[in-house]
Formats: structure tokens, sequence, C-alpha cells
């Protein structure tokens, strides 16, 4: 697990090299060259996890010379694709040295077959080329920038904004405020965008442009299968995934909740993990319903674990926020970020990889908005959109008036774009002064290519969440917020013969209208205590909504709203966050979510723009 930075004639030390320092404080590389007129550095930060001796150094060429690489992420299947690659004399056991060669003699297109997480860029010599690609669900972002005959990437955006020149994009501030996060390929700024999950960009270093292609294969629904046999091959496959991302030359830990998921892949992390497995957990000082320190203390004692815990108040949220906007270099709409910090702080005082329960409700229909989606099975579209109108009756029941205001909308494209939505657009036109259509556009980008119009809409809904909520909201934060601290995550729920089995089952094996992940908890039945698989979900909360309401909330604010000559007031409308406050603080009306976004949003114009 590394960072990578690059460049094609714009010129970068190791100063900017080391902003990205934290994302591997083991070993560097700079390596700068002529190719063809062009002016190439290839920085490479190295966190030492798989083949700790100097083989693993990088930039690394294959053996015939003719490709170069930088590479951050882990390929968990790397020495199943070495026995392809038998004419090769390796130097170490490094899947970095494994995937260069591979890229070598199969083609670009061969990433496909890489079974990991993953951002890398690989120099084409023999094609003139090179070649930035994206894991298949975003677990590792990249960030890149064209401006005719100069290209730069980069694991993080502060080196690309160093060496770039860009502005805030005011569409993509109403993108992101729609959606709560950036979706790729859009960033905040106008001229740096993100590779999307599953997708390579090609820079001709003769013609000086680009291109994007996709490697994703949409994924058929399988009817004939029986629930049953479904069943024995869902376990065969989540405890292969589990096994495969141990791989480690470093100690391995896991984040546990007091749920299912992170519960289940804790049990099986044990069961192939020859030490004693360290489990960690995030709580609050306060008695709130969003607490699950015993819960997960619980199942750390199950499993037999070495727990370790970390508690958190409305004093360290605070103390928090601006540094964590920093790190995030994305504001986000997320208020588990902040525990995330403090949890991710833990873990690296004592691992250097952890494994995650995360990646399993977008699949497996965990969420409510994918019952939501089932009412339409039952309830007349006409009635719903009847029943729409009385929307602001339920203001102050965030579920029901977000449900009336999705389900009332007949096309599917712009029904998953009102589920999702954070503000909506007249608020956001209030807010800013400017809309925007972008995310009915990656919406429909992704239905399309994900062959959407061919499964029944929850279907498509849930393969669509897991390329853009998934990847640009939970696990950009979760990535960024670990390499910050030195720590790799892993989420073997996003093993990709996990993901395409589960993604090929019909949905009536993954949720009905009363409940989600039916096959994932009749499995864990087989393992776990019941009073583990059937806890009433509380997802990765805080208790911002109570805070937002008292000290916390009366600061911001003061900050956000009575200060006309912040940068942030430059862009919003100060009235019109003043409303958002009010419905909050007065109305009693829940916005954490909105007011989180807008704090984030506050802090990340003071140190971005």
């Amino acid at each position: 697990m590394c960072g990578i930075l690059g460049s094609v004639n714009l010129f970068f030390d190791k100063d900017v090299l080391d902003l990205i320092k934290h994302r591997g404080p083991d070993d560097f590389g700079l390596e700068r060259f002529e190719f063809n007129n062009n002016k190439i550095t290839f920085g490479h930060r190295r966190l030492s996890i798989v083949d700790l001796s100097p083989t693993g150094h990088q930039p690394m060429s294959s053996s015939c010379g003719n490709y170069l690489m930088v590479f951050n992420g882990e390929i968990y299947n790397h020495l199943e694709l070495r026995k392809e690659l038998t004419e090769i004399d390796f130097k170490g056991h490094s899947d970095s040295e494994t995937i260069v060669n591979y890229i070598s003699k199969f083609g670009i297109e061969s990433v496909k077959k890489f079974n990991g997480i993953f951002a890398f860029a690989v120099l084409d010599k023999r094609n003139n080329s090179l070649y930035i690609v994206r894991d298949r669900f975003g677990v590792k972002p990249i960030y890149y920038y064209h401006n005719n005959n100069e290209f730069v990437f980069s694991s993080e955006l502060k080196p690309v904004k160093k060496l770039a020149k860009a502005e805030l994009d005011k569409e993509n501030l109403a993108l992101m405020l729609r959606l709560r996060y950036t979706p790729s390929p859009y960033t905040l700024f106008d001229n740096i965008k993100k590779v999307i999950p599953g997708h390579i960009i090609k820079y001709d270093l003769e013609s000086y442009k680009t291109s994007v292609f996709s490697y994703i294969e949409p994924v058929k629904i399988d009817n004939s299968i029986s629930f049953d046999d479904a069943l024995e091959k869902y376990g065969t496959l989540f405890e292969n995934g589990v096994k495969r991302q141990l791989m480690s030359d470093v100690d391995v830990g896991i984040l546990l909740s007091g749920g299912i998921d992170s519960a289940l892949v804790a049990y099986y992390a044990t069961k192939h993990y020859d030490k004693k497995m360290k489990t960690f957990t995030v709580g609050f000082k306060e008695n709130d319903d969003a607490n699950e320190v015993d819960e997960a203390r619980e199942t750390a004692n199950i499993l037999g674990t070495e727990h370790f815990e970390v508690l958190i108040n409305d004093t360290e949220f605070d103390d928090v926020f601006k540094k964590l906007v920093k790190t995030l270099e994305e504001p986000l709409g997320t208020t588990s970020t902040i525990p995330l910090y403090y949890l991710s702080e833990l873990v690296s005082k004592h691992v250097k990889v952890v494994l995650s329960g995360q990646g399993a409700d977008e699949p497996l229909g965990g969420y409510p908005r994918y019952q939501g989606e089932l009412y339409l099975n039952h309830i007349p579209q006409f009635l719903i959109q009847g029943l729409s109108v009385y929307e602001d009756y339920f203001k102050k029941k965030e579920k029901i008036a977000r449900a009336l205001y999705a389900l009332g909308e007949e096309n599917i494209v712009k029904r998953f774009d009102n589920t999702y939505a954070m503000f909506k657009y007249d608020e956001i036109n209030n807010l800013i002064h400017t809309t925007t259509n972008k995310s009915l556009e990656t919406i429909n980008y992704f239905y399309k290519l994900l062959d959407g119009k061919n499964k029944k809409p929850v279907e498509a809904l849930m393969s669509n969440d897991l390329r853009m909520n998934l990847s640009d909201d939970l696990l950009l934060c979760a990535d960024k917020i670990a390499m910050n601290f030195s720590v790799e995550g892993r989420v073997p729920m996003l093993d990709n013969e996990l993901v395409d089995f589960m993604e090929s089952l019909p949905y009536k094996y993954r949720l009905d209208i009363k409940k989600g992940k039916i096959i994932h908890k009749k499995f864990a039945e087989s393992v776990l205590p019941k009073e583990i698989v059937y806890r009433p979900k509380k997802g990765f909360k805080t208790p911002t909504e109570k805070w937002f309401k008292e000290k916390v909330g009366a600061k911001y604010y003061e900050l956000l709203c009575l200060d006309k000559n912040s940068k942030f007031a430059n862009y919003f409308d100060l009235n019109a966050v003043k409303d958002v406050f009010d419905q909050h603080i007065k109305q009693g009306i829940n916005k954490e979510k909105q007011l989180f976004s807008l704090i984030s949003l506050y802090y990340w114009m003071q140190e971005f723009c």
C-alpha cells in the first residue's frame, strides 16, 4: 500500500512527493527521465505490507524493460497470476512485480483479472502511452489533471493542486450538495478529475489526448439457482474472500462494530490468522442510540480477540473537524468520518493493516431505500404520487419524507436521483444560485454501463450504489483517513468473486419488503450466535443530530452565518444557510447531514480555495 505521484512535462521534487508521505513512510522512489521529447517524473511513497525487502521498491520496471509502473494497493490473487508468467525470473514476492510483468505480457485490459484494491500508473514505452487505472469498486482513489502536453496523476489532491491550475467549479459544488459527495469523474475543481471506479485513462504521449474506457463487465441475474445452492456457494466465497485478504507480512486487525458484517469478517479472519487477532471499536462517552461499544465488546469476547476501544464526545468531535477536512480533501456529508478518524488513530498504534465489514449493504440490500423500491411493487405509483403532496407534513420524519419525495417519481434515473438527494434542486439554487444535472448524468451513465434496463429497479439501484455512493463517499473517507495514519484498510466484502456472485442473485435472496441481507444473515447463523446476527441495525452513526442543537451547533452557526468576509460567503447565500440551521435547531427537522456538509465546505474553502 502506497502513495503515487507522476507528471508529464511538469516538474516536481521530493518536497511535493512528501505531501503524501503519510501514505508511505517506509520508503520512497523518485525517477526523472526523458521519453520521446517528454519530461516524465514518477514518484512513489511506500507502506511496506507484502515483501518488506528492497525488491518491492518502486518505480518498478517489467523484466522486458518496456513498462514502468508506480502502484498503490494490494492484488490478493497475484500468486495465482504468477503461474501464467513462468518465463519471468522474479526477484521478490511483491504483487507489484507480478502485475507490471502481467500487463507487459497480456496488455492493460488484463487488469480485469486483478482481484484487489488498487490505483496505479503504467508507462507503456512500446505504444507511447501512459495509463492510470482504478480498481473496480474505487477502494483506492486516483486524481488527474490534463492540459495539452501537461499531465499529472496522484493518490491525493494536494500534490495535483500544487502542480496544476484549478479553480472551484460551482456546478460541481451544486453536485456535491445534491449527493453529499462528489462522484467520479468530478471533483470540486474545474480541471482536476477522479478516475471512475473500474475505468482506465489512456494518455497518448504523441497527440497529448486522453481517452477513457471501462473494464467493468455487467453481471447477469441468475434466476435459476436455488436458495440452498446459493447459500452454500455464498459461504464458500465469503470465507475465501476473507482468507485471501489476510495476505500480509505485517500484523492485521479488524474494525469491529456491533453489527453482523464486521463480526462475520472477524470470525473468519480469526479462524485463518495464526496470531491472536486485534479488534478496534469507537464509541461515544455519552449514552446514545448510535453507541455500539457494548455490542462490539460482547462480539470481541465471543470471538476471543484482543480488543481496543476509543470513546469521543462533542468536544473531540469539534476539535478534529478542520483537520479532518484537510485529510479528506473532498468535503462529505458523512458524519461518521469523525469517529473513524479517532478509530484509525487508535488502530495505527497497534497494526498496519485493518479489515472492515464495509461493502455489505449495497449489494445485499441493507439500506431502507431498497425496501422503498420494493414498495412500488405493492403500491400503485399514482397513489404514492397522491401521498407525496403531504411530504411537508412528514418533514420531521426524515425517512418518510425522503421516501415520498423519491418514490413519487416514475422515471427510474430521476427516482434514484431523488433517493440520494441531500438537498433538493431549489434548495441548492437558494444556497449558491447555481444548479446542475450532473447527478442525473452520472446515475444514468452507471445505469447504462451496468445494464440496468435488464434488471429489476432495486437490483439496478444496488449496482449503482456499489460504484457511486460506496466508492466516492464511504470508501473514499475510509482510505483517506486510514492512510493519513499510515494504515491500510481492506474490505473483504468487495472481493471480486464474492461481489460478482452477490450481484448475480435475484433480489429476493438479498432482501424483501421487511428486511435486507437475507442470504448474508442466514449464512451468519451457521457460525455466529443469533444475538449478534439479529441485533437491530444502528449503522456507523454519531450523535450529531443532538450536538448540532447544542453548543456545537451554536459555534458553527456563528462561524458560517455571521462572517460575511469568509471564503464561504463568496459562494453561499448566508440567509439560506441560516435557514438550514433554523430548521434543525428551532423547527426540529433533522438536518445533521446538511449541516455537516456545509461546515465541511466552510473549512474546505479555507484550506483549498
